[in-house]
């Protein structure tokens, strides 16, 4: 699988888009903007970093950005947080270099439709006197580098560094599909083989992401990552996986009913890995170029919308489940069509909402995020 060219969410603004369909995205964003707050309060008070190095001008970089309405929410509430600073401290608003990153197939045609109105907006909401700032594409996996060095003072991320450059070697088409059979991702059934592969792409993966973003940043600099996690040191835990392995249940029962042939699930692998804060910790430390200020767990229901869940009288498991089915198809349909072809995409949702449903009838299943919080080092 040729995960450069083939992930992607959904884009456009249909039933099944990502735009549609980012609740859970929207909550981890705003889950994670006080500490976004902090750390943006931390750059501009430091002596060594705003004061002395960056007084005409900021870069700021979202990686992941994907599309829709999320894609200029944090960028808002960045731009609202250094608005607020120079205020505070009766600084002149610096130029503003804003660079929205994700994969090449990314919908960036929809947010630079959307830029015009979003400028007037801003102008609107701030006057003449903030900015100026320039937003750009960066399309391109930020597992390499991406942006100039010494260029970027604050990096955000959300909902992407859990997805790896690639599915492990090992598991990756026919060379994989004896060993990890009947699952798509890492499973209570997978032998320690697949968790050691997951794992392996995992360190190689988030290493690299470091040592690019230490090269791109000033010292100084501040970086918050929010991805999909576990606090369970077992990578199999239901906290992680539960999701995926309701989705490979689905394609079993359209295998078992010859719908799709077996030896297509059995070569299927997914390239994500949600980690643990020990092993994001550890990798941090071992990579050296950062400061970890903070490092902390949430969990947020799979329907984040429904508040009180079973205890609420309104509760409805199909409503939520084709919410949870939909999401899902909005992050996982090119990866999937790209393997087992549209055809199955349909009949393949619709059982996977029925069986989200009944889990949902007797259980409240949550994912686990991890928000961490960093700062570059100062160069040796």
């Amino acid at each position: 699988m040729e995960v450069l060219s083939v992930l992607h969410m959904n884009g456009g603004i249909e039933e099944s888009s990502y735009a549609n369909n980012s609740a859970i995205q929207r909550k981890a964003i705003s889950k994670a903007e006080p500490i976004a707050e902090e750390a943006i309060h931390e750059l501009f008070s430091s002596s060594n970093s705003y004061n002395n190095k960056f007084r005409e001008s900021l870069g700021i970089a979202d990686l992941g950005c994907s599309s829709g309405p999320n894609t200029l929410l944090m960028i808002s509430k960045i731009i609202d947080i250094i608005n607020g600073e120079c205020r505070h401290l009766g600084l002149k608003s610096p130029e503003l270099q804003i660079f929205l990153n994700d994969l090449p197939g990314n919908d960036f045609n929809t947010i630079f439709t959307s830029l015009p109105d979003y400028y007037q907006r801003v102008r609107e909401k701030k006057g003449d006197d903030f900015g100026p700032y320039f937003i750009v594409g960066v399309p391109g996996s930020f597992y390499g580098r991406l942006f100039p060095s010494r260029s970027l003072h604050f990096v955000h991320s959300s909902y992407s560094l859990m997805w790896l450059s690639q599915v492990p070697p090992a598991l990756d088409g026919k060379r994989g599909s004896a060993l990890n059979k009947g699952n798509i991702y890492m499973a209570k059934t997978s032998p320690p083989v697949v968790l050691k592969a997951y794992l392996d792409q995992f360190q190689k993966d988030f290493f690299t992401f470091l040592s690019c973003r230490s090269e791109e940043m000033v010292a100084g600099g501040r970086m918050v990552l929010t991805f999909l996690g576990r606090k369970s040191s077992d990578p199999t835990s239901k906290e992680c996986c539960f999701i995926w392995e309701l989705l490979a249940n689905a394609l079993n029962d359209m295998v078992s009913q010859g719908l799709i042939e077996e030896e297509k699930v059995d070569s299927f692998n997914l390239p994500q890995y949600t980690p643990s804060p020990e092993e994001v910790k550890s990798l941090v430390v071992s990579e050296g170029s950062f400061l970890i200020h903070r490092l902390e767990t949430y969990t947020v229901s799979w329907d984040p919308q429904d508040k009180l869940h079973h205890q609420s009288l309104a509760f409805n498991a199909l409503k939520s489940g084709a919410k949870v089915a939909m999401y899902m198809r909005a992050v996982a349909e090119s990866l999937l069509t790209s393997h087992f072809g549209g055809a199955i995409i349909d009949d393949l949702f619709q059982k996977y909402k029925d069986t989200v449903s009944e889990k949902l009838e007797r259980e409240e299943p949550t994912f686990t995020n991890l928000v961490i919080s960093l700062e570059k080092k100062a160069d040796i």
